[in-house]
């Protein structure tokens, strides 16, 4: 799954995960607790599925 911020535009994929987070690929959105879009800053209450 690939999940968008809905501020600047960011995408966060599963696959991937997020190197500059230290979230590693194959992680589930739902299973990351405390987190901020890299770009802007906003949580995940600002991210929708793509």
């Amino acid at each position: 799954m690939k999940y968008i911020c809905n501020v600047c535009g960011w995408v966060y994929d599963e696959e991937e995960g997020c190197e500059e987070l230290d979230i590693a690929p194959g992680t589930k959105w739902e299973d990351i607790e405390d987190f901020s879009c890299p770009t802007c800053g906003v949580g995940k209450d600002d991210f929708s599925e793509v």
